[in-house]
């Protein structure tokens, strides 16, 4: 039996701790790209709308789900201040504009949609219309550059690379987007998320591609890292998965498209954990078993996390469950 002088000097059950909380971190934050990544990806689509009831189409597809989908992210960062607290200290102290900035989207999106309900006022709902597409646009990309910044190691706030990554998450929320409108709507409005949905794909192959190339010659440091046959493997992986996407929304095969966007969105998050591994922040050279808690807390921590995980993920199957299927065609947010 383990006991409190095992559980302080000897990792659990001799598990590799500090690498298996960096690769649950990084679950964690791709559990999050994916599933607000489709609220992202509507409110980004909401601005290809011009019919009132098409919006509230859109409005009421993500009305259930976005708040929730948000815990992911509140889960992220706890994580990484309970596991790795001096790497959270030095990224959101040397990105903290970034972090208030990714908030504030964050803020904006949420706070549009209930706004723009408020009123019939067609000014009003113009106004919050464009803030829900803002804050929908904007939350994305800030966080694909702040990705993307902690993975090269970099010390200012916008950098080449670093817009590069926030472009191309912003397609793939688009991507993510289409494939769960495919699921929630009917007719002509499916038909034409299908259309955004495919010509994404293509744009978030372009991206990824674009944005590794750039890693590639601006940091030589990674450049041994792209020659792992993990890292080809998931580059190959990703093209595979656009192809299968494609297919799969051109067949209208929505729930296969769907499953692979989740894939496509976890094919990136271990790219990106596979380039900074061992370090968690390149920067200031801390590698994960140097930036890890110490053997007590982090014990306690795992036995903690391995009770409430399952039980938030059966929570999520839950809410998906009872709101599965494609919305009513007179069904609004509110």
């Amino acid at each position: 039996m383990t006991n409190v002088g095992t559980l302080a000097t000897k990792p659990l059950f001799g598990l590799p701790l500090a690498e298996l909380w960096f690769a649950l971190l990084f679950f964690i934050f791709g559990m999050f790209l994916f599933l607000d990544g489709f609220d992202f990806g509507v409110g980004v689509l909401f601005a290809t709308r011009t019919d009132d009831h098409e919006k509230e189409q859109l409005l009421a597809a993500v009305g259930p789900f976005w708040d929730g989908n948000e815990v992911w992210l509140v889960v992220f960062g706890g994580a990484l201040f309970a596991a790795f607290p001096s790497a959270y200290a030095n990224l959101f102290s040397r990105y903290y504009l970034l972090m208030f900035a990714i908030l504030a989207a964050l803020g904006l999106r949420g706070l549009a949609p209930e706004m723009y309900e408020e009123r019939e006022d067609d000014h009003w709902k113009t106004l919050w219309g464009y803030a829900f597409v803002i804050g929908s646009t904007g939350t994305p990309f800030l966080l694909g550059l702040f990705v993307m910044n902690w993975l090269v190691g970099a010390t200012g706030l916008i950098t080449p690379v670093g817009v590069l990554g926030g472009v191309t998450v912003l397609v793939l929320t688009i991507v993510d987007g289409a494939a769960f409108l495919g699921l929630k709507t009917r007719g002509r409005l499916r038909d034409e998320m299908r259309k955004y949905g495919v010509r994404a794909a293509v744009g978030y192959l372009g991206g990824a591609v674009i944005t590794l190339g750039a890693i590639y010659v601006t940091e030589p440091g990674l450049r041994s890292s792209f020659r792992s046959p993990l890292i080809v493997a998931l580059v190959m992986l990703t093209a595979t998965l656009t192809g299968i996407y494609v297919v799969a929304l051109r067949r209208r095969r929505y729930y296969a498209a769907f499953a692979a966007t989740a894939a496509l969105v976890f094919g990136l998050v271990g790219l990106v954990a596979t380039l900074l591994f061992p370090f968690v922040d390149r920067t200031a050279g801390l590698t994960i078993r140097e930036a890890i808690i110490s053997t007590l807390p982090l014990n306690l921590m795992s036995i903690m996390a391995s009770v409430l995980l399952p039980i938030v993920l059966v929570y999520f199957v839950v809410l998906y469950s009872a709101f599965s299927g494609p919305i009513d065609m007179e069904e609004t947010y509110q």
